[in-house]
């Protein structure tokens, strides 16, 4: 019995319990602006609906982003927190990728198409990373990004690579994280890097202390 624990707040706040292939619970929250009031609950609702105890888990998954800096580091914290207080692995995934999963196992993936992910970057701007097939274990393999334009941007940088992907709008969740940490375990590509993925420089810094600065400079 593998047990995985998956968290992302890189949008709302999703959490999710894994357990060989299937989802066994999962909690998720479309508000983007209450990550750090909600985690906590969320956790707590998954283990409860799953009747599992913490000493239960293989592993916790932080979704990585990218992401702006509000959200994305409150489930990566309760991800590392989690993980140490429990003494179980701790392990890091593109939100992106997991997006991906989904999409590439669903049956209105286009075969032989590159497929393109994006994901609201806001200030009119869209992440996005773009994808050829899955590999025999099921991960993702990510031909380019990810990155953050205006979608203007993007479809010109498309054009210009003779790129023509089908497109996906499927939402980010901790369940399809958690999906991809297995497939990555199965494939020896599991990473433990959980650094944030914020693309923009402004993104790297809280939104207060960049008020701060406006106001004092």
């Amino acid at each position: 019995m593998t047990l995985i624990l998956a968290i992302d707040t890189s949008l709302g706040t999703s959490v999710a319990l894994i357990e060989d292939g299937r989802v066994r619970a999962e909690h998720n929250v479309p508000d983007t602006m209450k990550h750090a009031e909600l985690i906590g609950s969320s956790i707590a609702a998954v283990l409860e609906k799953a009747s599992v105890h913490p000493n239960q888990l293989m592993a916790v998954v932080a979704g990585r982003g990218p992401a702006p800096f509000t959200g994305l580091r409150v489930g990566i914290a309760a991800a590392t927190m989690f993980a140490a207080g429990v003494g179980i692995k701790l392990y890091g995934a593109v939100s992106l990728d997991a997006i991906a999963v989904a999409a590439l196992k669903s049956s209105t993936a286009i075969v032989n198409e590159p497929l393109l992910i994006t994901a609201d970057a806001r200030r009119k701007e869209v992440y996005w990373a773009l994808y050829s097939g899955l590999n025999e274990h099921g991960v993702p393999i990510r031909v380019d990004g990810p990155g953050v334009m205006k979608p203007a941007e993007l479809e010109e940088y498309l054009v210009n690579r003779n790129v023509h992907p089908s497109r996906t709008g499927l939402p980010v969740s901790a369940a399809n994280l958690g999906l991809l940490l297995e497939a990555q375990l199965r494939a020896g590509s599991a990473g433990e890097d959980v650094s944030a993925l914020y693309l923009r420089a402004a993104d790297a810094v809280e939104p207060k202390a960049r008020i701060g600065k406006a106001v004092s400079g």
